[in-house]
């Protein structure tokens, strides 16, 4: 079944398609990330421009977040509070994001930042997740888990304290609304939902207990997905509507599957799962910047 993608100026399989979006909502509700940062490059694998998988993608994370904030709140794995004040620096990052977005596009460089970008993130990240998940399944994670759910000594430093219940946090709110602001950005540039980001710096810098890590992770990127669709539409204007649909289709049912399994499996054994993926992603991805297009020069519509 090929479709045609107007934006994208590109037929595609919209079978596969539909099960990219299957696949990202799966692991929305999985490990708490968007999804975003497999779906952009699969896309730009499969042939999508950049500039229009990394738009389109991030409208679509949206779409797989509905469903996981709603599986883990009947849990009480969100913390709403601590999703809210998230959000608000993720809606300032997603604007700061689209100022970049422009720049970087006005001089020819946008394609090569965003691959660039998840080379450095994702690479950084994966090797991260990989060393604590391998530590705890040998079981040296039981002797250090309380010290690493500790919050940052940084944070501990901010002043203006405020109590998040669910995280059992008492720390300042500016924590995490630099944190939201980064993963604002992050979301703008590379259409990523931010959790791959946000998940690791939620343990590991704000010291959030596990339990509503995930969760609250879906909330905040249901919102700043939200806010950077609507920063793409107004100012790249790269959102490619049918590409977005099919997502949708396989993302939704997907991102339930995914939250149900979430329950069951060890944190650790997921944790380790992810992070092979984001390396094995990271590595495919750097390996593209050295590669010459079929078509060095992409035309994009007005």
């Amino acid at each position: 079944m090929d479709v045609y993608l107007p934006i994208a100026n590109l037929s595609v399989n919209g079978l596969w398609i539909v099960a990219l979006g299957g696949l990202t909502g799966f692991l929305s509700g999985l490990f708490g990330v968007g999804g975003g940062f497999l779906t952009t490059p699969l896309l730009i694998f499969y042939g999508v421009p950049p500039t229009v998988a990394a738009a389109s993608a991030s409208t679509q994370v949206t779409g797989a977040s509905v469903t996981g904030v709603i599986a883990h709140s009947h849990r009480k794995g969100v913390d709403y509070r601590m999703g809210g004040v998230l959000v608000g620096g993720g809606v300032i990052g997603s604007g700061i994001g689209a100022l970049l977005f422009q720049f970087f596009r006005s001089i020819g460089q946008i394609d090569v930042v965003i691959n660039a970008l998840y080379v450095v993130l994702l690479g950084a990240v994966g090797l991260l997740m990989a060393s604590e998940s391998v530590r705890g399944l040998r079981g040296q994670a039981a002797a250090t888990q309380a010290p690493r759910r500790r919050h940052h000594p940084l944070v501990a430093s901010l002043p203006m304290r405020w109590r998040f219940y669910r995280s059992g946090l008492y720390i300042s709110p500016l924590a995490p609304l630099i944190v939201g602001i980064c993963v604002g950005i992050l979301t703008m540039l590379m259409g990523v939902g931010g959790g791959f980001i946000l998940v690791p710096a939620m343990l590991y810098i704000l010291g959030m207990s596990a339990s509503v890590v995930v969760g609250t992770s879906l909330f905040n990127i249901l919102f700043v997905t939200m806010a950077t669709t609507m920063m793409h539409s107004l100012t790249t204007k790269a959102v490619d509507i049918v590409l977005v649909f099919l997502l949708l289709i396989g993302s939704v049912s997907g991102a339930q599957l995914g939250s149900q399994i979430a329950i069951k499996v060890k944190p650790e054994v997921l944790r380790l799962i992810l992070a092979t993926i984001v390396l094995l992603v990271a590595f495919r991805m750097f390996l593209g910047l050295f590669y010459q297009p079929e078509e060095i020069y992409t035309l994009y519509p007005l």
